[in-house]
């Protein structure tokens, strides 16, 4: 793929023209995704394919057909949608030549090579500046606080009619104190290592202390460098004291076909197959950005199919060479998506996981990495995916969503550890007296050792004097490129939102989340990311059978919160807030886990699984925000 992208850049450049479209990517956490989830919901627009991020061209296209969406019979806008999405589609509409200081923005074009390809440019400065603040009672008060403030500057644009770049340099101050709670065990507490299978005891952390659970996403490359330690022992993992760090950013791409065909190089946030923003369970947006060259053909409205393939990045476990020489993956992903109109969407793939090495066969589109593994060798971690939603237009949407690790088709499948999966249901009702505006409810369940996958000595990898199995849980610096909660944990999510004028938005959201803990004396094998599955005794051992809330200690949260954010009119900058409570506390059973039985569970309050509240309070600012 990325040599075909590389020779049509050197083969249909030179014969490209200027026109008012822009390719560059808008980021998968604008808002406006929201909104044409919304409209397509409603019949305003067609589906755009489930592959994001989408091009600043696709997406004026959108907002440019669900504008006309009355003219043409496709339904109705009230005045303030109209107003909403006329403010998105000056955001994204190219400007003229000049200096623009109310956006932080310089505009530039010209001619390349005194040849008749017309170019452009945006180039352009960003500052995001957040505060958030908890105060936590327990076994004792406790105040925490996190910061985070980043300066950005970048430069993007097109060349001709096809080609667009990207690129942004960012520089941040951060601090986001974290608690060990103790230490876990990848396998369990008496598994005995035996070869490549070791059992290794890893330090077990809180969420960050000052914000909502599971909400907090590394925005650096790498590690961070504490202030206090500048020096080569002061780069970390994680900016629990005051700390600074860097993310470098970019992409180019070219689309062709009137945007029928996308190829993307790049390093950016993606996500894909989510039926509702921010639900995918096979790459979701809140994953760490990685390098990838990937590809997108819409050759029908009601197919396109999508593949990529990236190098993953290593944890800073254990320093910079340690960490990384078990760390040497890439990550491939094909998904073919089907439309009939506005009524029904199927989507369905497969990803994998690989250690790095010359191989063709998962970059390659038209050929299923689950069934390829086969003709090559069990060294990988494979999955599949299928998601289905249907629509009533202006009423309501339902889906499911299902994630497949590892399965064992047999009538105990339902008890055993290694049938490993996640799956998700939800709707989403729009509530036509407000503007662009929904509520959303969905439960959604991941099993034990989901997303984990036991590490492997590669062949091509092996040290004779130091041989090291390679890390292949489907994580990336750490973080799951899946759904963003880890293993053995359930979801009840209902969040309301609406459009509060043209430039304004609010939302009160519940959560219940419950998950096993991976600490402590009752931790629940299969817990955390870096859990791996014993190889011996699957269908047999009663340590490898779960038995959700009734095998071990779990944590629950009930959280609470309500969030604004509003741009302001004369000035380039948005404000935005969320504030709420969250009550924490611990389910146990009376007996040790992992026994291979279900047994009664109850609340408990002791250490180290003790019972919490917090009052969350997060307040930031976007000086020139993104477009």
């Amino acid at each position: 793929m990325l040599k075909s992208f590389l020779f049509c850049l050197l083969t249909v450049a030179p014969v490209c023209a200027l026109t008012a479209q822009s390719h560059v990517p808008v980021p998968v956490e604008d808002h406006i995704y929201q909104i044409l989830d919304l409209a397509v919901q409603r019949g305003l627009c067609r589906p755009l394919p489930a592959s994001k991020p989408h091009t600043r061209a696709a997406i004026l296209s959108a907002i440019n057909e669900a504008l006309a969406a009355e003219s043409s019979g496709r339904g109705r806008l009230s005045p303030a949608e109209k107003l909403i999405l006329e403010n998105e589609r000056e955001k994204y509409t190219p400007k003229k030549e000049g200096l623009y200081p109310a956006l932080g923005r310089y505009f530039a074009s010209g001619t390349l090579l005194k040849k008749n390809i017309k170019i452009n440019a945006e180039a352009g400065l960003k500052i995001d500046a957040e505060f958030s603040q908890a105060v936590k009672a327990g076994p004792e008060t406790a105040y925490s606080w996190g910061e985070t403030l980043w300066v950005s500057a970048y430069l993007k644009g097109d060349i001709g009619n096809h080609f667009s770049y990207d690129a942004v340099v960012s520089g941040g101050i951060l601090r986001a104190r974290r608690k060990q709670e103790g230490f876990y065990y990848t396998y369990y507490k008496d598994f005995e290592t035996d070869g490549e299978f070791i059992n290794r005891e890893l330090p077990a952390y809180s969420e960050p202390l000052a914000y909502f659970p599971f909400t907090y996403k590394k925005a650096w490359d790498s590690s961070v460098f504490f202030f206090d330690e500048l020096n080569s022992s002061g780069y970390q993992t994680f900016p629990e004291r005051p700390a600074g760090a860097y993310a470098i950013n970019g992409d180019v791409a070219a689309t062709f076909l009137d945007g029928a065909l996308t190829f993307r190089f790049g390093r950016l946030r993606r996500e894909w197959a989510a039926m509702s923003p921010g639900s995918s369970l096979v790459f979701n947006g809140s994953a760490q950005p990685f390098l990838a060259v990937e590809g997108q053909f819409q050759p029908l409205s009601w197919f396109s199919i999508s593949s990529l393939t990236g190098e993953l990045e290593y944890f800073n476990q254990d320093g910079i060479k340690i960490s990384s020489w078990s760390s040497q993956n890439a990550f491939s992903i094909t998904m073919l998506e089907f439309n009939i109109k506005n009524f029904l969407h199927i989507d369905f793939g497969d990803a994998v996981v690989w250690p790095k090495r010359f191989e063709l066969g998962y970059p390659f589109p038209l050929l299923s990495s689950f069934f390829y593994q086969n003709n090559i060798g069990d060294f990988d971690n494979l999955a599949m995916f299928f998601n289905i939603k249907g629509n009533i237009p202006g009423i309501a949407s339902a889906w499911v969503s299902f994630f497949c690790d590892e399965l064992e088709i047999q009538p105990s499948m339902g008890i055993l550890d290694r049938t490993m999966f996640a799956f998700q249901a939800g709707t989403t009702v729009h509530i036509p007296p407000l503007p662009f505006s929904f509520i959303k409810l969905s439960y959604t369940k991941i099993e034990p050792y989901c997303y984990t996958h036991n590490r492997n000595f590669a062949p091509w990898y092996n040290d004779l004097d130091d041989e090291r199995p390679m890390e292949t849980a489907y994580t990336n610096n750490g973080v799951g490129i899946g759904y963003y909660l880890p293993p053995n944990s359930d979801e009840l999510l209902l969040r309301f939102e609406t459009m509060a004028g043209r430039s304004s938005k609010i939302h009160f959201q519940y959560q219940m989340i419950r998950h096993g803990a991976d600490f402590g004396p009752n931790a629940v094998d299969g817990s955390s990311y870096l859990s791996e599955l014993d190889p011996d005794g699957r269908d047999e051992k009663d340590v490898l059978k779960k038995y959700f809330l009734h095998d071990g200690a779990y944590q629950w949260f009930h959280i609470l919160k309500a969030g604004a954010e509003h741009t302001l009119g004369k000035l380039p900058a948005t404000v935005y807030g969320e504030a709420g409570i969250v009550f924490s506390y611990f389910t146990n059973i009376d007996g040790l886990a992992n026994q291979g039985a279900p047994s009664p569970y109850h609340t408990v309050d002791e250490a180290p699984y003790s019972r919490s509240t917090a009052i969350v309070l997060t307040l930031g600012v976007k000086l020139f925000p993104d477009l």
